[in-house]
């Protein structure tokens, strides 16, 4: 499987061993993105099942990170908006993956009363 130059230069050796599968689709998608794919050529190119293919297609879709017609599938050409799926998303895709999302009640019911000391003296 392939990926694009800028994850390669940007992404850590462990976060590349563990590429979600909507990364490696839009990694696929942007390094061939003067072309439209199906699901099932984006399966067989990157190495994965094609059912998880089409749920990551349709995730990246409602980030308006890819586009749809017809069973084809293209990168958006919106590069701001591709600039916006940073390695932060990534990371953060990866770790709800693997843990779960996080419960803000939870946080909150374990977070100080006070402000932080060095908060404290800025004031």
């Amino acid at each position: 499987m392939s990926i694009d130059r800028d994850t390669f230069e940007n992404t850590s050796e462990d976060e590349l061993a563990d590429l979600s599968v909507a990364d490696q689709v839009l990694g696929f998608l942007a390094a061939n993105e003067e072309r439209a794919f199906k699901a099932r050529e984006i399966a067989s190119q990157i190495g994965v099942d094609e059912g998880a293919v089409s749920t990551a297609l349709s995730r990246l879709k409602n980030r308006d990170l890819v586009e749809h017609k017809a069973t084809y599938w293209a990168v958006t050409d919106d590069a701001e908006r591709l600039d916006g799926y940073s390695g932060y998303e990534r990371a953060t895709e990866l770790f709800n993956d693997q843990l779960g999302t996080e419960d803000k009640e939870a946080w909150r019911e374990h977070a100080p009363q006070k402000p932080h000391p060095s908060v404290e003296d800025e004031q």
